[in-house]
């Protein structure tokens, strides 16, 4: 049997952390993070990390693993999570990959190949910045016309995969929807038990706004004032939501009052765009939050769904 590997996604502010870390102590599991944001160093209030108290003694890996300038990719995901797993099943304890960001998931899963050409820095310089000076749409349009089929699938603001599409394109000749459907047609590289939590929708949103307020109370905006001491609001890290929202309220661009309810605004569209994914390009089970009394339910639910694996 190949080996076994639990995942726990989900749109953000659904209760992942909590949910994984008692399944964790009921399997003897140790955590993986699939956040794109979680991995960074010093980005604490802003991207809700685990706290050492939350994590109740369980062990986690790619959380506080980068610097904010340092690259971070699916394909530097999955060189880290290999290295943890590695390091999971040597002590013969079960991996639980947990996170919203369904495409580092599904990489995971089908250990896809996001290495298929060499890397142009010079034609990535210049799409970023066509993508700064002219905006995000002027990219896309690039994108559309290479390859129409995959610019549908993927939001212009999302410009790191837009110019990495484009570089495919480019570099292979070939459209990257193609190499997509080539690489769906993968088998899963472990014995996966997959679960997606989901929840009433305006639950989720009210969640979503309350947990906004509370990084506010817990000091979001010197956070993010001390972030831009030492780093340039170009890289990607500061792009993420709460960063780039709190960054535009410092550099004056709109008020404080203003930049939370676009934070809360984008970060809604952003659960919704996730729960969307999901939907599309995951086979795992659903599990409704609603149902269950608490984070421990759930676990102990996916514990008896998944123990086929966990013998």
């Amino acid at each position: 049997m190949k080996p076994p590997l639990i995942t726990i996604a989900g749109p953000t502010a659904c209760g992942k952390t909590a949910v994984s870390v008692e399944l964790a102590k009921l399997i003897d599991g140790e955590i993986i993070s699939a956040d794109s944001m979680q991995v960074y160093k010093g980005m604490d209030i802003g991207t809700a990390k685990i706290t050492e108290e939350e994590k109740q003694g369980v062990k986690h890996y790619l959380i506080d693993a980068l610097f904010p300038d340092e690259e971070f990719s699916i394909a530097v995901f999955q060189r880290l999570a290999k290295k943890a797993l590695t390091e999971i099943y040597s002590k013969n304890r079960i991996p639980i990959l947990v996170g919203g960001t369904g495409f580092y998931v599904n990489g995971l899963i089908y250990d896809n190949d996001f290495t298929p050409g060499e890397r142009d820095d010079k034609l990535r310089a210049e799409l970023e910045n066509a993508a700064r000076e002219k905006g995000s749409e002027y990219v896309h349009d690039i994108l559309k016309e290479l390859d129409l089929e995959y610019a549908l699938t993927v939001h212009p603001n999302n410009v790191k995969r837009v110019i990495r599409a484009i570089e495919y394109c480019r570099d292979t000749g070939e459209k990257f929807s193609e190499y997509n459907k080539r690489e769906k047609q993968r088998e899963p590289a472990y014995t996966v038990k997959d679960y997606i939590l989901n929840m009433d929708r305006d639950m989720l949103y009210d969640r979503i706004e309350k947990r906004v307020d509370i990084m506010l109370e817990q000091g979001l905006v010197d956070e993010v004032r001390g972030l831009m001491e030492k780093y340039d609001r170009s890289l990607v890290s500061m792009k993420g939501l709460g960063y780039k929202e709190i960054i535009g309220y410092l550099k004056g661009e709109y008020s404080l009052e203003e930049a939370v309810y676009i934070l809360k605004r984008d970060t809604r569209h952003f659960a919704r765009r996730q729960l969307t994914w999901f939907r599309h390009q995951s086979k795992g089970t659903w599990i409704d939050v609603n149902a269950y009394r608490n984070p421990k339910e759930i676990a102990e639910f996916i514990k008896n769904d998944a123990k086929e694996i966990l013998c």
